[in-house]
């Protein structure tokens, strides 16, 4: 076993030789032209009191990115725009990511090709719709992200971007809601029939908007890896092809939002 290991990395090490000499002339060339990357102008390793402020959002198409891009602190937040769904890394070899142009180009912009010592962002945060697909790309992202360079998750470096679910407002005040729960009290502490937006998606939220919910206010969720497994298990159990112990996990731990509602407002109802 230990044999077939030493073998396989020198073989891995020799395929790699060729084309990462390729990949990054081409994504070079690619980042003077490439319209996907919008750069901040301080970077994590700048020698300045807001190089921890540095971040990258990794956006879900191009209206979302153009939102963000609109509205970001030109400063220390970056934008970089995904073209659909990213390949599931699960299980490749480093040679398979150098050809992939996405994922080469999402680490030549993070510049963590030979490692993370000279990562150019401090925050990267990952921000989809709150929808299936839009949960899908995370998940696909993280797998990048944990297969090749799982530091940047243990050091602290992986968000998720949290936005509104919907907007409550009447003539005098507007309320942001990142939950049902939260939708309930807007309507109730504005009283009598508030206009009701629904966001399905980051596009349908304006650069005006946007620029409250990545600014100081900033909601975002840290990817955090439990230490009673190893990453090598849980990309296993997640995204390999044990479908069926997958999907009783999920029938059996599902909790649909409404069922968290219902249940809070039992407690509360006992309460009182």
């Amino acid at each position: 076993a230990i044999l077939q290991k030493i073998v396989q990395s020198e073989r891995e090490r020799k395929d790699l030789q060729g084309i990462q000499k390729l990949a990054r002339e081409r994504a070079k060339k690619s980042n003077l032209h490439n319209k996907k990357l919008r750069d901040c102008r301080i970077h994590f390793t700048s020698n300045d009191e807001r190089n921890r402020d540095t971040t990258l959002f990794i956006c879900e198409g191009d209206s979302a990115s153009g939102s963000i891009t609109k509205t970001r602190d030109v400063n220390v937040q970056a934008v970089f725009s995904l073209k659909g769904k990213p390949l599931n890394a699960f299980g490749l070899t480093k040679k398979i990511v150098y050809e992939n142009e996405e994922f080469n180009l999402l680490q030549a912009a993070l510049n963590i090709e030979d490692g993370i010592e000279n990562l150019r962002y401090n925050n990267i945060v990952i921000a989809t719709d709150a929808d299936v697909d839009g949960m899908h790309i995370r998940l696909l992202l993280m797998t990048f992200f944990l297969q090749f360079f799982p530091d940047l998750v243990k050091n602290g470096h992986v968000y998720i971007l949290q936005t509104p679910l919907f907007r409550v407002r009447n003539k005098k005040e507007t309320i942001y809601c990142y939950s049902d729960m939260e939708r309930k009290q807007a309507i109730a502490k504005l009283g009598v029939k508030p206009e009701i937006t629904r966001f399905k998606g980051l596009g349908e939220i304006s650069p005006d908007e946007f620029k409250l919910f990545i600014g100081k206010d900033i909601r975002k969720d840290p990817v955090i890896i439990g230490k009673d497994r190893t990453i090598v298990d849980m990309l296993s159990y997640y995204m390999g092809k044990n479908t069926q112990e997958r999907q009783d996990f999920i029938i059996e731990n599902l909790v649909v939002e409404k069922d968290l509602i219902d249940e809070i407002e039992k407690i509360e109802t006992a309460k009182s």
